[in-house]
């Protein structure tokens, strides 16, 4: 605790632990089905929501395709996935609080769906109450979550505090705004090789 007061500098100080609030789908739970035709792969997503996105994207991160689900409950579309050239991709639906990826591969017109690997990335959850800031996280494979807290100046961001938490399936934190300048603040989230950012307004 004193090792974090002192690296603020500017006032913002842990006060407690939050209990995780959200609810998660079951683990192992399959979220999706597959049937592969000779040149036509049928997708089809359980417990979409509208507003989710749907995107196909290359082993490089490169969006080939997105799409904004327009209607909540079950998902079903096909797609000619055997035109793409030979290499790994990955379906990505980003939801509200999630991130789940099926991956695939293919190869001389061929598609093979890797469901084993099948991944689910919890956002960092963010929400203010009066001066307090709540931040939480499920973190299946216990990957670490990077927390940085910006002022947002007219011209520059400067940065308040950073920290990294470590070897925890539930992160949960609790941040304090009282004595800061009277401004914007951003929260940038950084776990799972990807950045996540909220902008809180003191």
């Amino acid at each position: 605790m004193k090792k974090v007061i002192k690296n603020t500098k500017k006032g913002i100080l842990m006060v407690a632990m939050l209990a995780a609030s959200l609810s998660f789908a079951k683990e192992g739970t399959p979220f999706f089905s597959i049937k592969n035709e000779s040149e036509r792969t049928s997708l089809t997503l359980s417990l979409v929501k509208k507003g989710n996105l749907l995107s196909i994207k290359d082993d490089n991160g490169m969006i080939l395709y997105k799409e904004l689900i327009q209607t909540t409950g079950i998902y079903t579309k096909g797609f000619d996935l055997t035109a793409l050239p030979n290499g790994d991709y990955i379906f990505e639906l980003d939801s509200d609080i999630e991130i789940k990826t099926i991956p695939f591969t293919v190869e001389s017109n061929n598609v093979v769906f890797k469901k084993d690997m099948e991944k689910s990335i919890f956002k960092p959850v963010a929400r203010v109450q009066g001066n307090l800031v709540f931040v939480s996280q499920l973190t299946l494979n216990d990957e670490p979550l990077k927390i940085d807290i910006y002022f947002e100046g007219s011209n520059n961001s400067e940065l308040m505090l950073t920290e990294t938490i470590k070897d925890t399936k539930c992160i949960e934190r609790v941040y304090r705004l009282t004595g800061l300048k009277t401004g914007d603040y951003k929260l940038v989230f950084t776990t799972s090789g990807r950045e996540f950012t909220k902008i809180i307004n003191n």
